[in-house]
């Protein structure tokens, strides 16, 4: 594979605390990594978000990509950016989350859309509303604002990457862009041939996994080296990050897929 991976440390290396993971991932020969939102709080304190920049930059990798806030995901949230009552939550983590790309040099901000919540009205428009805020704020940094579709969140509205698109063109910031997560799509039943074709453009990240399972390529279904190159066709120049679930220790086979 051409491309150069970036490590997602929130589903990888979890044995290690969350703050040695830069450095695990360094050592493993990976000069760039993702998270999801590092915090527990969408506001934390200054000395909280600054031991976090120092273990990027001791590490010596470059973070490529940071979630906004996205509420409890072990317990099934899946954004603040639709869900209306939690707007200071995620406008905070805006903050956060562009200082941090200020100071590292991450010009990649994923905001989860959010779940559906029964009996709740202008979800959307809230959405729009959070995003253009969200994209606002990034461009001052020159950074880019994703979404992605989901799987496995029943009710996650984003689900294709016709979906993703539809909310970027009813934001129109120029500096949104859709995350192409080759596992989520494929499970959802894209065709991903058809969405790198007609998308390609449009997208601003690529994370992988092998479907099904969502563990490392390799172990499912899914033709990177094919899909990589389709994606290098349709003049996708930036990171792949490596966002699956372990199933051995080490990452050997990233060399026998080389």
């Amino acid at each position: 594979m051409a491309f150069r991976h970036a490590l997602n440390c929130s589903i990888v290396l979890t044995d290690l605390p969350l703050l040695d993971r830069p450095r695990a991932a360094a050592d493993a020969g990976f000069d760039a990594v993702e998270f999801w939102w590092p915090f527990p709080t969408a506001a934390p304190p200054d000395a909280e978000v600054d031991r976090f920049a120092r273990a990027i930059s001791d590490a010596g990798v470059q973070l490529v990509g940071l979630n906004f806030a996205a509420g409890d995901m072990p317990a099934g949230d899946r954004g603040l950016v639709s869900w209306s009552g939690r707007e200071p939550e995620f406008r905070d983590s805006v903050a956060v989350a562009v200082g941090l790309g200020e100071r590292l040099g991450t010009r990649i901000f994923n905001a989860l859309y959010g779940n559906r919540i029964d009996g709740r009205t202008g979800q959307d428009e809230l959405a729009a509303e959070n995003l253009a805020h969200a994209a606002k704020e990034a461009e001052r940094i020159g950074a880019t604002v994703v979404v992605e579709p989901l799987s496995g969140a029943d009710r996650y509205p984003i689900r294709t990457a016709a979906q993703a698109v539809a909310v970027l063109d009813r934001v129109g910031a120029p500096n949104l862009g859709l995350l192409a997560d080759l596992y989520h799509l494929a499970v959802n039943g894209e065709d991903l041939d058809a969405v790198i074709a007609r998308y390609g453009d449009r997208i601003a990240h690529v994370q992988l996994a092998d479907a099904p399972g969502r563990h490392e390529p390799g172990t499912g279904e899914l033709d990177f080296d094919h899909l990589l190159d389709a994606l290098r066709k349709a003049g996708y120049s930036g990171r792949t990050a490596l966002e699956y679930v372990p199933t051995r220790p080490d990452f050997a086979w990233l060399e026998d897929s080389a």
